[in-house]
Parts: C-alpha cells; structure tokens; sequence
C-alpha cells in the first residue's frame, strides 16, 4: 500500500482533553485520499461544557452536538474506520491524547494504536518561521480553507504527510522514519501514553510520549499554535503541565 495512514483531528469543547465535540478523519493509501469522514459528537458527563476560548477557535457550540452522537460511540466510530492503521496528526500527541483521555473519561477500552506527528517530520523538512498547520500546509501546497474545521485540518495533515514522503523519495513511510530517526509512537493501554499511568515526566510525554535529548529541537515552540493544546497555555505546575482556558 505505500504510503498508508489515517488523518485524524479533533476539536475540543473545553481545556480538558477528553472533551471531543468533533473529529475528522481521512484515509490514504498509495499516497492518495481514498476516503474521508467528519462528524460531531456530545463530550463526555463531566467535561461536556463549552467554554468560550474553545468556541472561538471552532465556532461549536453546546446547541450544535445537543443531538450529536455520545462520544463513547464516536471513539467505536473512529475505530472502524481507523482499522488499525498508523494515525497521522499535527500535534499528534494533542490529538491522539484526546482519543485516549476521552475513552478514559467515558469508561470504555480502546486498543492501543501507533502515532506519527507532522508538526515533527514538518521540522525535519522545511525551513519554516513557524510550524503551526496554516505555515506548514501553506509550504506543502496544501489548501487549507478553514483551519480549525477538523476535516479541513485532516486533510492538510495527510497533504503534508503525503508531501514530506515526496520530497524524502521514500515510498513507504517505515523508511521515512528511519531516514529521519522518527519512531512512531504507542498510544493506549500501558504504553509510555497510557493516561492512566504516573505521569513523572509529563512535559516531555505531551511533546512525544517519550524523551531523547537529540528531540529538543523538535518541540513545538512559543510560536506555533500547536503548543501544547489549541487555544490554551501551559502552566508548569511540578512536575507536569495544566492547561489554562
């Protein structure tokens, strides 16, 4: 299949991560769009108020999932339609943290799955004054007509994907990372993400799931809109983060 991976991206009702409102989704295989879904959902009982800060990144509002479909059915959903491909994101450690933290907060099991982060290959790629997706999609020649729509944001993430397996020459994407020194990362159950575990080292696990000194170059920065989360700031607090609306 070549160049093969699923695009994933959500958008989130509030600061908590698993507070998914929607998602998109688009699949590639040989390098090319063969299939793409979006859809809305009802966050999580808990987490499922919409605070403003989110609403004017996204434009979703509570009214507009109150007949959505429950988020534990989404999270089966995105599953199926995944079917255990890797799962490409930018800012995947956002995005792949809001699949696992949102089946976390509706009680439901999910299977552990791979990661790749464009906002990571992006900076082994291109020369850019920032690798938010409007910049990195921009350089990709990608159209992207309304950052922060998730299918709109999926699509450009699989266009990056897709163009920085072009200019590499690579024609599968295992020897992509191995070029560029780029493991994937394990998501789910007992993996160094597994939302339930102790979270030592949680400024270095919201970057990649893991740390190498030799990645310090690759973390986000101050001015990329992809740190650590859309429309927030992080706030050291110890040893980890917490996200402020």
């Amino acid at each position: 299949m070549g160049i093969a991976f699923t695009a994933i991206d959500f958008e989130t009702a509030n600061g908590h991560r698993g507070s998914p409102c929607a998602v998109g989704l688009v699949k590639v295989r040989d390098g090319r769009v063969v299939e793409e879904t979006s859809w809305l959902m009802r966050p999580p009982p808990g987490v499922d108020h919409f605070e403003p800060a989110n609403i004017a990144i996204h434009g979703i509002t509570a009214a507009d999932v109150a007949r959505a479909e429950k988020t534990a059915h989404a999270l089966e959903r995105i599953e199926r339609f995944v079917d255990g491909d890797l799962m490409v994101a930018h800012n995947a450690a956002f995005d792949l943290g809001v699949f696992t933290e949102a089946a976390r907060a509706c009680g439901v099991t999910v299977a552990p799955t791979r990661s790749a982060c464009t906002v990571r290959l992006a900076r082994r790629t291109y020369r850019l004054p920032s690798y938010s997706l409007p910049f990195v999609a921009a350089e990709a020649g990608v159209p992207l007509l309304q950052h922060h729509d998730p299918l709109e944001d999926a699509r450009a993430c699989a266009g990056i994907m897709i163009d920085v397996a072009r200019r590499h020459v690579v024609e599968d994407l295992a020897t992509l990372f191995a070029r560029l020194d780029l493991p994937v990362t394990a998501w789910g159950p007992g993996s160094a993400t597994d939302p339930t575990r102790p979270r030592q080292l949680a400024l270095f696990d919201v970057v990649d799931g893991r740390f190498r000194r030799h990645d310090a170059d690759d973390w986000p920065s101050s001015r990329d809109d992809v740190w650590p989360a859309r429309g927030r700031d992080a706030v050291a607090v110890g040893e980890g983060l917490r996200l402020t609306g």
